[in-house]
C-alpha cells in the first residue's frame, strides 16, 4: 500500500453511518472535518442518516442489521439471541470483504453495540494496525437492559481487548483514560470527545450578552437519565413564578417528549434534530443549558466514566450550564474543576428549586461565567489540538500497515 504524505486511505468500522443523530457520531464527523471525501471510507450496521449533516463519503459499506431484528423494545433477548447468532457471522465476512475492497491504510474503530462482535472477530485475529476510540462502556446498566447482561459484559471486554491491541487509542473522559490503562496496562494517546473549534473560542471571547425576554434553557440529545430529568421539571416548576422573567425549556434531538407526564406545553418547546450549524444558532439564543446524570451511582458504568457531549455543545455556544448528578459522575466533576454555572447534585425537590432560584436569577449569566467556560474549554475541548493528535495516530497506523 502506499502511504500518502498528508492523508491515508481511512476505514471508519462502528455501528452507526456518518450522518447519524447524536453525540457520538457529531464527535466523528467533527475531527474529520478536512479529511479529503476520496480517502475516507465507512463500514457499519446502519445505513439510516441525515443527509442535512453533510458527512460524505468515497464510499460506504453497510452490513444491514434488519429493522425488525433490532432489539429496541418488544422480544429484545430473543432478537439479541438471533442476530448474534445468525447476523453476526455474516457480518464479520461482510467486514472481512470491505477490508479487501477498500485497502484502507488505516481504521478507526469506535467499539459500540452491534459492531463489536464483526470487528473483534476480525481484528483480534489479524495483522492490521489500527485505532481505537472508546465513548462508552457497553456493561453500563442501560445497555444490558436492552441487550442483555452476559451480552453487554462480553461486548465489554470485546471492547478492552480492542482498545489492547490497537497500535493508537483514546477515550472520551479522564477517568474512563485512567479506567482503560489500569485494565488494559495501555496508555492512550489523548482524550476525545467533542471540541471546540478556534472560530467558536473567538466568538464566544467577544460576544456581547443581550437581555432577553424570558429565561431561555436548553436540552440537546436524548433524555438518557429521566427520572433526575423529571425532578429538574418539578423543581423548576416550583418556582416559575418567583423568577424575574418567564422561563422556557427548549428541547433539541430526534426524540419527541409530548407523551411525558411532565412535559407541559405552556413552557417547553421542541425544535427537532438540527445541523450542527443549526444547533450552534439556536444554543446562542438561549441562556443556559441542562445537563443531567444519575444522582445514584447505581450505574457507575456511565456515570463516572461517559462525559454528555451535551455539556461540551452547551459550552462553545457560550452557554453556562446547570449540572445535576452524582458527586462521582465525570459531568459533576468536570463542573466542579470550572465555575461554569450552577452544579447540584441535590435528589429532593426543595433543595434544588432553590439553588435553581439562586442561579437562574442572575441577569446576565453569560458574563459572569464567561472567564471559567473560555478557561474551560481551551484547556479541555481544543478541536484542534484534538484533531492534530488523531491524525497522527492515523498516520501512525498507515506507517504501520506498509
Amino acid at each position: 500500500m502506499i502511504l500518502s504524505k498528508t492523508f491515508p486511505r481511512l476505514l471508519v468500522a462502528t455501528e452507526f453511518p456518518p450522518n447519524a443523530g447524536g453525540g457520538g457520531p457529531a464527535v466523528l464527523r467533527q475531527m474529520l472535518k478536512g479529511w479529503p471525501v476520496e480517502k475516507l471510507f465507512w463500514w457499519s450496521c446502519f445505513s439510516g442518516s441525515e443527509p442535512k449533516f453533510g458527512q460524505k463519503t468515497a464510499a460506504h459499506a453497510i452490513a444491514t442489521i434488519p429493522p425488525k431484528l433490532y432489539p429496541h423494545r418488544r422480544a429484545r433477548l430473543l432478537k439479541s439471541w438471533l442476530l448474534d447468532s445468525f447476523w453476526t457471522p455474516w457480518a464479520t465476512n461482510h467486514f472481512e470483504r470491505t477490508l479487501k475492497e477498500s485497502q484502507p491504510q488505516a481504521i478507526w474503530v469506535i467499539p459500540h453495540q452491534w459492531a463489536i462482535p464483526p470487528l473483534a472477530s476480525v481484528l483480534l485475529k489479524s495483522n492490521l494496525n489500527f485505532h481505537v476510540n472508546v465513548q462508552d462502556y457497553m456493561d453500563a446498566k442501560q445497555v444490558r437492559a436492552r441487550f442483555g447482561g452476559e451480552r453487554g459484559d462480553r461486548w465489554a471486554r470485546l471492547a478492552e481487548q480492542l482498545y489492547a491491541k490497537a497500535a493508537t487509542r483514546d477515550a472520551i473522559s479522564h477517568t474512563m483514560v485512567a479506567d482503560l490503562q489500569a485494565k488494559t496496562g495501555c496508555p492512550a494517546m489523548q482524550m476525545l470527545r467533542a471540541g471546540i473549534e478556534s472560530e467558536d473560542l473567538n466568538l464566544l471571547a467577544s460576544e456581547k450578552e443581550k437581555l432577553r425576554d424570558r429565561i431561555r434553557i436548553a436540552y440537546a440529545g436524548t433524555i438518557v437519565v429521566e427520572k433526575e430529568f423529571a425532578l429538574f421539571v418539578s423543581a423548576l416548576g416550583k418556582i416559575r413564578n418567583r423568577l424575574p422573567r418567564q422561563v422556557s425549556l427548549e428541547f433539541f434531538g430526534n426524540h419527541s417528549y409530548h407523551n411525558r407526564e411532565w412535559f407541559d406545553s405552556t413552557w417547553m418547546n421542541e425544535h427537532g434534530n438540527l445541523s450542527a450549524l443549526e444547533l450552534s444558532k439556536a444554543l446562542r439564543e438561549c441562556d443556559w443549558g441542562f445537563s443531567p446524570m444519575g444522582l445514584t451511582d447505581e450505574d457507575p458504568n456511565y456515570n463516572r466514566f461517559s462525559l454528555p457531549t451535551k455539556f461540551i455543545t452547551y459550552l462553545a455556544a457560550g452557554l453556562p450550564v446547570v449540572t445535576l448528578g452524582h458527586q462521582e459522575s465525570s459531568v459533576v466533576k468536570m463542573a466542579l474543576q470550572y465555575d461554569v454555572g450552577l452544579c447540584a447534585t441535590a435528589s429532593d425537590v426543595e433543595t434544588l428549586s432553590g439553588q435553581l432560584l439562586a442561579a437562574l436569577s442572575e441577569p446576565c449569566p453569560k458574563s459572569k461565567y464567561r472567564a471559567e467556560i473560555l478557561r474551560c474549554t481551551s484547556t479541555e475541548f481544543d478541536a484542534e489540538k484534538m484533531r492534530t493528535v488523531l491524525y497522527d495516530c492515523f498516520r501512525k497506523c498507515a506507517s504501520l500497515n506498509r
